[in-house]
């Protein structure tokens, strides 16, 4: 994963070095992925090693997930 050259923000993150909320933000310098907090100067390269995990949703199930649907079953009584 590659992040723009321009900085943006990232929201909800907390600095390591100075503890502030939202004051980091992540941009890709000489195909290197960085974050920097605005408020206190810390900067390091972020490593990111493998995409994260996909959460399971409906929305991204397997074909053959999709196929296995559930009927309802009718119970008839002969009396």
């Amino acid at each position: 994963m590659k992040f723009s050259t321009e900085k943006r923000f990232i929201a909800g993150v907390i600095c390591p070095k100075c503890s502030a909320l939202d004051k980091l933000v992540a941009y890709a310098q000489d195909d290197t992925n960085y974050r920097e907090c605005v408020r206190c100067g810390f900067k390091d390269e972020i490593r990111i090693s493998s995409p994260p995990n996909e959460l399971k949703t409906r929305v991204n199930r397997s074909t053959n997930q999709k196929n296995n649907k559930v009927s309802a079953v009718k119970f008839v009584d002969f009396d």
